[in-house]
Parts: C-alpha cells; sequence; structure tokens
C-alpha cells in the first residue's frame, strides 16, 4: 500500500514513534536479510519521512 507523506503523517510518525522498515517487522529474517513472506524487502533502511513524497506500507507488516 502506498500513501502519500503529508504534514499529519510526519507529525503522527514523529509523536507515535512509528515503525515500517523491513528490518523493523517479525516477518524479515536478519540473517538473510529477506521476508520470510516471499515480499521483496526494501533495499535502504526506512527512509527519512520528509525526503520521500510516498511511503510503500507491507501489507503484512508485524512489529516485532
Amino acid at each position: 500500500m502506498q500513501t502519500a507523506v503529508d504534514a499529519q503523517l510526519l507529525d503522527e510518525a514523529e509523536r507515535y514513534r512509528l515503525r515500517f522498515a523491513c528490518a523493523d517487522c517479525a516477518h524479515h529474517d536478519p540473517t538473510s536479510g529477506r521476508c520470510a513472506e516471499g515480499y521483496p524487502p526494501d533495499a535502504t533502511p526506512a527512509p527519512a519521512l520528509a525526503a520521500v513524497a510516498t511511503l510503500r506500507f507491507c501489507k503484512l507488516f508485524e512489529l516485532v
């Protein structure tokens, strides 16, 4: 799912310390760097939200 990065998302991400990177997901295998569900992992760590216009969220993301 893609969502626009706007002022509200920036505020809420900072206020609630939202995490959304593959490395923060329970399905991420840190040894192999792959997703246990077979989704392609992001090649880079979570971007600085202010630096991107949209953010891609995985529908299976589960916080570790």
